[in-house]
C-alpha cells in the first residue's frame, strides 16, 4: 500500500512540480526492490506525461488525478498493471489523446487505418414505410397520410402539437457512430445515442398516458405535466416520469438497464406482469438505478452524473469499466468492429477519457497499446485484440 505522503510525491512528480527535497524523499522510496519496479514501469510513459503536462489545464488535471488516487483505496481492482501505470495512464487521456498524437510520438501507416461504417438513420411511419433521414439543411416531417407533423433541422426532429384522435407511432432508429435529437409534441427532448431507437407518438392525446419506447440510450429532458404522466418503457423496466432530467442506458446486449436521474425525480417499477405488485422505487438526483435481468431486483448507487451523461458532449468516460464493456461502446460509437480474443483482458478494469471528436479509434488503441501493452491488428478494416 502507497501511504499518501508517496501518493501525493508521485502526483508532484507527474506534474512537474516536485521539489529537490520531495524528490530526496521519492528516491529513498524507490531504493526499495518493490517500488523500484513500480517507478521503473511508470518512467515507460513518462515521455508522453510530460507532453500531455503542458496543457494549460495543470490544475484540473492535478484534481483529477488525485481523485482517481483516492478512488482506488476504495476499491479492489484485478489488474495486471501497477497503480502507478494506472494514474500515468490517466493524466495521458484526461488531457486527450490528440496532444500526443500531435507530437508524432503514437503514429500509424496507412495499413493500420480503420475506415468506420456509415449506416444511416431512418424513420419508419406507421404503416411500415421506411424513410432515410439526412442530417443537412432542413426539411418538413410528414405522416403516412401526407400531413406535415413536424420539421427536421440538421440532426433534430421536431414534432408540432396538433389536435388528434388515436395515437399514430413512429420508431426513429439511430445507427452506431450517430447520434439524433428529437423534440416530441409535448416538448419534451430526447437525445438518443448510437446504435439506439425510440418509437413515439407522433402526438400525445390530452388525457392520455404520454409512453415511449426505448431501446438503446437516450438523455430525456420531458416537460412537466401532473395530468398526463410520462413513462419510458426500456423493456422490462418502466420509468414513471415526473418532470426531469435523466439518462437511460438499455442496450439489449448490457446485461443491466441503468438510470442515472440528474434532475427531477422518477420511479422505476418492473413492467413484467408476474412482478406487478412489487413497489416502485424512487430515485433522487445523483443516484442510479440498475435493474438486473438476471434476478429482476433494482439497486441503486449514488454517482457522479457527469460520466453517465458525457457522451452527449462528445466524451467516452470509463472509471472501472471492464474492458469488454469498452469495446461495446467503442463499437457503438466508431462503428467499427473490434473482436477481443484475449479472454483474461476482457475482465480487466480500465479508466479512461476518450475525447471521441478529435480522437480516431487508431488513436484510441495506439493509446491501450502504448500503455497498457495491449497487441492487436487491423486486418480487413477489424480490430482483432489478442
Amino acid at each position: 500500500m502507497i501511504s499518501k505522503e508517496i501518493e501525493n510525491l508521485i502526483v508532484k512528480y507527474i506534474s512537474q512540480a516536485a521539489t529537490a527535497a520531495d524528490l530526496d524523499v521519492l528516491n529513498k522510496w524507490i531504493k526499495d526492490d518493490r517500488n523500484h519496479v513500480a517507478f521503473k514501469d511508470f518512467v515507460k510513459t513518462h515521455f508522453a506525461i510530460t507532453l500531455a503536462m503542458n496543457d494549460s489545464d495543470i490544475n484540473k488535471i492535478k484534481e483529477e488525478l488525485q481523485k482517481e488516487i483516492n478512488r482506488d483505496k476504495k476499491a479492489n481492482y484485478n489488474r495486471r498493471f501497477l497503480s502507478v501505470m494506472k494514474y500515468a495512464a490517466i493524466a495521458i487521456f484526461f488531457i486527450g489523446v490528440g496532444i500526443i498524437w500531435q507530437q508524432g510520438i503514437f503514429e500509424n501507416t496507412e495499413a493500420d487505418i480503420i475506415i468506420p461504417r456509415t449506416d444511416v438513420i431512418t424513420l419508419e411511419l406507421e404503416n411500415g414505410d421506411i424513410e432515410v433521414i439526412t442530417e443537412a439543411g432542413t426539411t418538413q416531417v410528414q405522416n403516412s397520410n401526407g400531413k406535415v407533423v413536424g420539421v427536421r433541422q440538421g440532426n433534430k426532429l421536431v414534432y408540432d402539437q396538433s389536435e388528434e384522435l388515436k395515437l399514430v407511432y413512429n420508431t426513429l432508429t439511430v445507427p452506431n457512430g450517430k447520434q439524433f435529437n428529437i423534440v416530441l409534441s409535448d416538448g419534451s427532448n430526447v437525445h438518443l445515442n448510437s446504435g439506439s431507437s425510440i418509437k413515439y407518438p407522433i402526438n400525445f392525446i390530452k388525457g392520455q398516458k404520454r409512453e415511449v419506447f426505448l431501446t438503446g440510450e437516450a438523455f430525456f429532458d420531458v416537460v412537466h405535466d401532473e395530468e398526463n404522466a410520462f413513462v419510458v418503457n426500456a423493456q422490462e423496466l418502466a420509468i414513471h416520469v415526473h418532470g426531469t432530467k435523466f439518462n437511460v442506458s438499455n442496450y439489449p446486449e448490457d446485461r443491466d438497464t441503468e438510470v442515472v436521474l440528474v434532475e427531477g425525480s422518477v420511479g422505476l417499477k418492473e413492467s413484467i406482469l408476474e412482478n406487478a405488485d412489487k413497489d416502485e422505487v424512487y430515485l433522487k438526483p445523483g443516484y442510479m438505478g440498475v435493474y438486473n435481468r438476471s434476478d429482476n431486483n433494482i439497486y441503486q448507487e449514488e454517482v457522479n452524473t457527469s460520466i453517465y451523461t458525457s457522451w452527449m458532449n462528445g466524451n467516452l468516460v470509463f472509471r472501472n469499466i471492464s474492458f469488454e464493456n469498452i469495446i461495446q461502446k467503442l463499437q457503438r460509437h466508431y462503428n467499427v468492429v473490434i473482436i477481443n480474443n484475449n479472454e483474461k483482458l476482457a475482465h480487466e478494469t480500465f479508466n479512461a477519457t476518450i475525447e471521441t471528436q478529435h480522437e480516431t479509434i487508431e488513436q484510441v488503441f495506439n493509446y491501450f497499446n502504448k500503455v497498457y501493452q495491449i497487441e492487436y491488428k487491423i486486418i480487413e478494416n477489424k480490430i482483432i485484440i489478442h
